[in-house]
């Protein structure tokens, strides 16, 4: 099959820029091939190579003395003592899974998982972050239905527990909707697989599905704007198996036990391509590729596609040839292909071979290491008008419009589709607070959540930036936990539009520094740029992924409220009422500053709530919609009504960061009073636990009936 000619219009298709190509004619000395200018376009797209966003990710606190493992690898990995580790990663499936949400959603639950039992752990908790348009769009319902479903139907046959998340919808994301998919897994310290290859001459082997044509083109498609073209991009989506990624983790894992594998990789985004170049260029090796062994499903296959495919459920080994026949029988007992494709050279070359014909030769180095980096030009965020005045409303009414917003109801309808309570070390399911699994066969417990707000990054980046750090290390501290480390899923606009750039920078000062303050480095992540259609572009949303430690001997706090219980606050009483959910969902209304977030406050507080768990029966944090939504929402999930004195609008709804609701007997309120004076916190009683009404000031309603509204808006609207 003859090659189409490289035009300009060939190059503009693959999303290569006039100064790229230039760059790609210097490396060659020539023009590409056909397959050469793929391989490039995979290579050097925003999806893979982090161009526009890498010389501000350098800056974000990777390190610490837990960590293991930091960015660069498939995963992030975490010491969680006794020679265990956690090992875990969150992604973005945007672009897919607006063009196709069964598949764009569950192909990025398949993606997760392998970065995670790449490296050597079972997979034993998944969470996602959802973000769609305004609920009456015409395409809202859709998208909610296929993505939920396709989350749930990889995750479920799969079987890993899916524990936490985060469902939201705004008009911004009207025209590209945000799948953000994580998964956490142990391993032991001493057994972690890495990408890098070494030693000359050694297989490079093919593991797990069949390759076909589903995918071509996808990391390309994920670094570019949608616009009326959207549906021809559908071919673009890849197609998953679940059953076929569990056998593939079975065989993987066993495989590991042999000691036949040098280094493995994911093939995810550009496939082939991507991971053999990171194996290759991680250790200083070149690699050749024989096309021809590659185990198709589809016929006359050219190396373009092959290449480029993102077939799901396959990986790329760097092998031990001494074990090749022991490799070959554990994928031959779990019924996956084991080809031995090509091999590592000493020259820094991409050789790609195809019936005995040349399809590629490139500088293997120039194509990752080396990949185009840009210093976009940006502007910081223009500081927020200050916030009008926001007039008093009844308490309860204004409660009641929260609870019927598909922002603030609960997600039941959603979390109950997932299989929350799979491999049975689940202590808590999705609902309230973060996610809470055993660590089998130990006394320890491992907590994970999922946070940012949107609103408070567009308004603020920075402190939006911070606040989506501190809202997750409350979560964890909530439950008890000791917070570890983070992942990140940087999820903005399009980075050449210096307004955009700049929110990008700007959060991720916030997020640097929060990370830094509360000792939960970057371990790992994700960026997704050009999040826009037709030039709107998303809310800025760079999604924190969190996970903490319940260590041996240590109770997490997973109790209710009960009658007669004491309500803490712990943190200042404020009145911040800017970017607030009572301001949007009550006066439609998203105006002033996002909420200052004082981290030496957070790590205070924090403290104080780990160090005095003992008096602790119940705990969440206080964010959006303050101390009335909490209030609500621990009454709910203890079946006992609430009483706060308070009735004041700014006092109910405001904001502001670093709070923390508890909920204790009497004894104990006096006990951690005292503890609050000694530990210089500001600890005080704001209502009690009572009857079976939720009342503010003088205005009451019924728990039961706050509570259908509550459970049934989501499943009414969508359902």
């Amino acid at each position: 099959m003859q090659e189409p000619a490289i035009t300009e219009e060939l190059i503009e298709a693959h999303g290569i820029k006039p100064d790229e190509y230039a760059r790609i004619l210097q490396i060659l000395n020539r023009e590409p091939s056909f397959t050469e200018l793929g391989i490039f376009s995979a290579m050097w797209n925003e999806h893979c190579s982090y161009k526009s966003s890498k010389i501000h990710l350098r800056n974000l606190p990777t390190k610490g003395p837990q960590v293991i493992c930091g960015p660069g690898e498939n995963a992030g990995v975490v010491d969680i003592g006794d020679g265990q580790a956690v090992v875990f990663k969150m992604e973005s499936h945007n672009h897919p899974s607006y063009i196709e949400p069964y598949q764009g959603a569950a192909t990025g639950v398949g993606g997760i998982l392998r970065d995670v039992f790449t490296m050597g752990a079972r997979p034993i908790a998944a969470m996602n972050s959802l973000s769609f348009g305004e609920k009456d769009h015409p395409k809202t319902r859709r998208l909610v239905h296929g993505v939920v479903e396709g989350v749930g139907g990889y995750g479920n046959c799969f079987g890993v527990p899916t524990v936490g998340g985060e469902v939201r919808f705004h008009p911004a994301y009207n025209g590209n909707c945000l799948v953000n998919a994580f998964a956490a897994g142990l391993a032991d310290t001493d057994k972690i697989f890495y990408s890098a290859a070494s030693g000359v001459g050694r297989p490079v082997v093919y593991l797990g599905a069949k390759t076909g044509r589903d995918g071509v083109g996808g990391a390309t498609m994920a670094s570019a704007e949608f616009d009326e073209t959207i549906e021809e991009k559908r071919p673009t989506v890849q197609v998953g198996d679940p059953f076929t990624e569990k056998r593939l983790m079975e065989a993987t894992l066993e495989l590991m036990m042999t000691g036949a594998v040098i280094s493995i990789q994911d093939m995810g985004a550009a496939g082939l391509t991507c991971s053999a170049v990171e194996m290759g260029d991680k250790g200083g090796l070149g690699v050749r590729l024989d096309l021809e062994k590659v185990p198709q499903r589809e016929v006359n296959m050219t190396a373009y596609e092959m290449m480029l495919s993102e077939s799901q459920e396959r990986m790329l080994m760097v092998l031990d040839p001494s074990k090749e026949a022991e490799a070959r029988a554990v994928f031959e007992k779990w019924d996956l292909d084991f080809a031995v494709v090509g091999e590592t050279i000493a020259e820094d070359r991409f050789l790609i071979m195809h019936n005995g014909v040349c399809k590629a030769d490139v500088p293997l180095s120039r194509l990752s290491s080396s990949a185009p980096e840009y210093d976009r030009p940006w502007e910081p965020s223009e500081p927020a008008a200050e916030l009008a005045d926001v007039p008093q409303v009844d308490p309860i009414d204004a409660l009641k419009a929260l609870l019927a917003s598909p922002n603030y109801c609960s997600r039941e309808w959603v979390y109950e589709q997932y299989d929350s309570q799979v491999m049975a070390d689940t202590m808590r399911i999705p609902g309230f607070g973060a996610g809470v699994i055993r660590v089998h066969g130990t006394d320890k417990k491992l907590a994970f959540t999922s946070d940012v707000t949107p609103r408070y990054v567009k308004a603020n980046p920075v402190e939006g930036g911070k606040q989506a750090v501190a809202e997750a290390y409350r979560n964890l501290t909530a439950v008890g936990a000791l917070p570890l480390a983070t992942t990140d899923n940087l999820n903005f606009g399009n980075p050449e539009k210096p307004e955009i750039m700049g929110q990008f920078v700007q959060a991720l000062q916030g997020i640097g520094a929060a990370c830094e303050a509360l000792d939960m480095p970057i371990v790992s992540g994700n960026v997704s740029l050009y999040n826009e259609t037709d030039g709107v572009g998303i809310l800025p949303t760079p999604t924190i992924g969190a996970v903490g430690l319940i260590a041996a001997g240590e109770e997490p706090i997973l109790g209710y409220a009960r009658d007669g219980h004491v309500l803490l606050l712990l943190g200042a009483t404020g009145s911040h009422l800017g970017q607030s959910a009572l301001l949007a969902e009550v006066f439609n209304r998203e105006e002033g500053d996002a909420p200052a977030v004082d981290l030496a406050e957070e790590k205070r507080n924090g403290d104080f709530i780990r160090a005095n768990r003992d008096w602790i029966k119940c705990c969440t944090d206080l964010s959006d919609g303050g101390l009335a939504l909490a209030a609500f929402e621990m009454a709910e999930a203890s079946g006992v009504g609430v009483q706060i004195d308070s009735a004041d609008t700014a006092e109910l709804f405001g904001e502001d960061q670093g709070r923390y609701l508890i909920s204790c007997s009497f004894d104990a309120a006096e006990a951690l009073m005292i503890a609050a004076g000694r530990a210089d916190v500001t600890l005080q009683t704001v209502g009690r636990f009572v009857g079976q009404s939720v009342k503010f000031g003088g205005s009451e309603a019924a728990l039961d009936e706050l509570s259908a509204l509550y459970r049934q808006s989501f499943g009414a609207q969508f359902g």
